[in-house]
């Protein structure tokens, strides 16, 4: 069936949806003229008629019905294979796209991915720096095959599993009146300037967080997203900061700062590994989540 083809298909299905040539032209980006060829070019080689042609527009025969339904079912097909061939990268290796928060990414991924891909030249990483908030989001719509989060709770609408947890501490320089403290509350610690980029990427969020902890919101003397730029900020004397525990280790002894550990309970944080659905990940999909979430295997 020479005039069989893929477009030709495309168009009599428009033709079909549409009711009319002229609208499934424009769905199709054509003009009319081209429409109402190539659909008799099809009958022509099929040799039967598909479409009724009318003063309202068109309406599939009993033949016309028939393959439009093959044709749907080929168009879905093929939908189905460019779907999975996206999780391939342009050299034909599996692809993963991979989204976690920056805490992630610097305190649990490097170790994990060395292990992961050492010898495994069948799979490729694309690794997305995003906010908590915003990556649950992502697995959903598709942007990214997994992610991982944190969260008082597990995120409505993906399948989440536990993956890790830290500890959130207020770092000061060496001599600020809060130097030696060992531990405290956030509430006490209101009384002087904060580095802001909370632990939920905005303050009014990170007050939703906390809930009843603080009296009070910080004072905020300046954004900064960056671990290490807020670090050498505060050995500045511009703020005090929140920064989790392991990441602070790096820079205490070089910058001369001291990290309190905070007393209070959303200091200890959850982090989630989520995809979409389990029963749709890709095998080199299901072999990452199992190598960073052993307990997946048994959902």
């Amino acid at each position: 069936m020479k005039g069989m083809d893929i477009p030709s298909l495309q168009i009599f299905v428009a033709a079909v949806e549409e009711k009319s040539l002229s609208k499934a032209a424009e769905r199709e980006n054509l003009v009319t003229s081209t429409v109402s060829k190539r659909i008799s070019e099809l009958e022509r080689q099929l040799g039967r008629v598909l479409l009724y042609r009318h003063g309202r527009g068109v309406d599939p025969t009993p033949a016309g019905s028939l393959l439009y339904q093959h044709a749907k079912s080929i168009l879905r097909g093929l939908q189905t294979a460019a779907t999975a061939i996206h999780h391939f990268s342009h050299d034909g290796v599996a692809k993963i796209r991979l989204a976690a928060n920056p805490s992630t990414l610097l305190q649990f991924l490097p170790r994990k991915m060395g292990r992961f891909l050492a010898n495994r030249r069948d799979i490729s990483i694309d690794l997305v720096d995003a906010h908590s908030f915003d990556i649950p989001r992502m697995v959903v719509d598709g942007s990214v095959d997994i992610g991982i989060y944190h969260g008082q709770h597990p995120a409505p609408g993906v399948a989440s599993f536990p993956f890790a947890t830290d500890r959130v501490g207020l770092v000061v320089p060496i001599g600020h009146p809060l130097s030696g403290r060992g531990s405290l509350f956030l509430e006490e610690a209101l009384d002087y300037d904060l580095l802001g980029y909370f632990p939920m990427h905005s303050l009014e969020k990170f007050l939703d967080y906390i809930g009843a902890s603080v009296s009070r919101p910080p004072t905020v003397k300046m954004q900064v997203s960056n671990f290490e730029t807020r670090c050498n900020l505060i050995r500045e004397g511009v703020g005090i900061g929140l920064v989790p525990e392991r990441i602070a280790a790096n820079y205490l002894g070089s910058m001369g700062l001291e990290l309190l550990s905070l007393k209070d309970e959303w200091a200890l944080r959850q982090f989630y590994i989520c995809v979409h659905d389990l029963d749709e990940c890709t095998t080199a999909g299901r072999e990452l989540l199992e190598f960073l979430c052993p307990a997946s295997k048994r959902a």
